[in-house]
């Protein structure tokens, strides 16, 4: 049965792994090109660098709040689902960033003269982040029912690969898109870049419905004896963690290794936002 469970496990990675790290990158591409479109964006939107800043940094504001009953919903819905109506979501709202003046009018139509470029803006990063808010840690819940902490350890930090290639390739993508595109249509480079980077993410997302699976047990690319296997390997190593003391709310707040891990991630994302 071991040998079945290790060969579920090669073949889980080879087919999921390549995936995540895809919707890592595209995530992370669309999180980030704001930065690009503001070269343009911001004059045409009027927006002040102050306003621009306040814009970007509300998106972790939902992405906050939204974090953990997202992953309380991906593990009562299913994670193939979930994930792909992260994906879809986002997606959509990614792209309409391209029609922030136009949705601004609507409002405003309607006698919601409160909502301005600027603050439409703001209430669109909001909610972009509130959509977008458990895909990183559904992930990571994603892959404790497929492999085990120490497998984890390793394929984690594959997908993390999808961050760095965001940078790295997405760049050079973002600004052929703001030069290649502008005036098509009669839409700038900036609104070019949200749609067509937005895009992907609703047809990956799609894709998901398709190419995840919840669980070992329901995987039909694997064969019976290995869905068995590979599920009585997650399950064991399961009821063992819930053997393990779980802190309360208030206990986990005061950790000393929960604030010192705290510290060092928000020292790094605060230089790395900067």
């Amino acid at each position: 049965m071991d040998m079945a469970a290790s060969r579920a496990s090669r073949k889980a990675a080879r087919r999921l792994i390549p995936f995540l790290i895809l919707c890592f990158f595209i995530a992370f591409l669309d999180r980030v090109n704001v930065g690009f479109a503001a070269l343009t964006m911001n004059k045409e939107l009027g927006l002040t660098a102050e306003m621009f800043g306040f814009g970007v940094g509300i998106f972790f504001f939902g992405y906050f709040i939204f974090e953990v009953p997202s992953n309380l919903i991906l593990e009562r819905v299913g994670a193939r689902r979930w994930i792909a109506r992260i994906m879809i979501s986002w997606g959509v709202i990614a792209a309409s960033f391209a029609f922030v003046s136009s949705i601004s009018a609507i409002f405003q139509s309607f006698g919601f003269s409160f909502f301005d470029n600027a603050r439409t803006f703001y209430l669109m990063r909001f909610i972009f982040g509130a959509a977008e808010a458990g895909f990183a840690p559904g992930i990571t819940l994603y892959l404790t029912y497929w492999f085990t902490a120490d497998e984890r350890a390793r394929w984690i930090g594959v997908y993390f690969t999808g961050n760095p290639l965001a940078l790295v390739i997405g760049g050079p993508i973002s600004g052929l898109i703001l030069d290649t595109f502008d005036g098509s249509m009669g839409l700038g480079g900036w609104q070019w870049l949200f749609i067509i980077e937005g895009v992907p993410s609703v047809l990956v997302g799609l894709w998901a419905l398709r190419h995840l699976t919840d669980k070992p047990i329901e995987a039909a690319w694997l064969e019976p004896d290995e869905r068995i296997a590979l599920q009585a390997r997650i399950d064991h190593e399961r009821k063992s963690r819930e053997a393990i003391r779980h802190y309360k709310l208030g206990e986990a707040l005061t950790n000393p290794r929960l604030l010192g891990l705290a510290s060092s991630t928000s020292g790094f994302s605060v230089g790395y936002m900067a």
